[in-house]
């Protein structure tokens, strides 16, 4: 009688164990051979290719450079809601570098004056100048973000828009640039640049703004 009581029991957990090698199986194989896995993803790159549009012509001598980071804390709130449930805070570390340059397509008709007698050139070179800072992709990223159940759900039928948090980044290194001395780093590299230059070519340099050799 007991054993007419246990045998579809039995049987039903034979399948079940049955079921669930072949479940542990399938998903060792997959583990190890990951092409086994139909639900991988696969990337394939569907771009165009680049289109050149315009070729400028370029007299910058980029001649010294500094690297920096930010943590730019960006928070949309919303008045009179709570938080939890509407608004936005945003942690996003940025890397970028800026250049300090000297645009020698600057220089005046007059910036140039040579003196074969001493074998001397006299140069008069413009100040330097910031480049824009050139964010690097791999090093930005969203360290966390915290949002409202509003914004969750409002995020999930649109494409976050992250272009402030760049913009943000861009000014404040922009920002901490200027309190650098990169700029006279550059002028200073600039003139020593030149003075190869012309030592080459068997001339000594001199710059305004700086005693000449006698």
């Amino acid at each position: 009688m007991s054993e007419t009581n246990l045998s579809p029991l039995w049987k039903v957990a034979s399948s079940v164990c049955a079921v669930a090698a072949v479940v542990a199986l399938l998903l060792w194989l997959v583990s190890r051979l990951p092409e086994l896995n139909p639900f991988a993803e696969e990337t394939v790159d569907r771009s165009g290719p680049a289109i050149l549009q315009s070729v400028r012509d370029l007299s910058r001598y980029h001649a010294a450079a500094g690297d920096f980071q930010v943590v730019v804390d960006l928070e949309q709130d919303v008045p009179w809601l709570p938080d939890i449930i509407a608004g936005e805070r945003t942690l996003f570390v940025a890397a970028g570098s800026v250049d300090a340059y000297v645009d020698l397509g600057g220089l005046a008709d007059d910036a140039l004056t040579v003196d074969e007698e001493r074998r001397t050139v006299r140069v008069e070179l413009p100040p330097a100048e910031l480049a824009k800072p050139n964010l690097d992709q791999e090093r930005s990223y969203v360290y966390d973000q915290d949002r409202g159940a509003y914004n969750r759900i409002e995020s999930l039928f649109s494409t976050p828009d992250q272009r402030e948090l760049y913009v943000l980044a861009e000014d404040k290194i922009a920002d901490a640039a200027e309190r650098t001395r990169l700029t006279e780093r550059a002028e200073r590299n600039t003139r020593t640049m030149l003075t190869g230059m012309f030592s080459s070519l068997g001339y000594t340099a001199e710059f305004a703004g700086e005693p000449s050799v006698s």
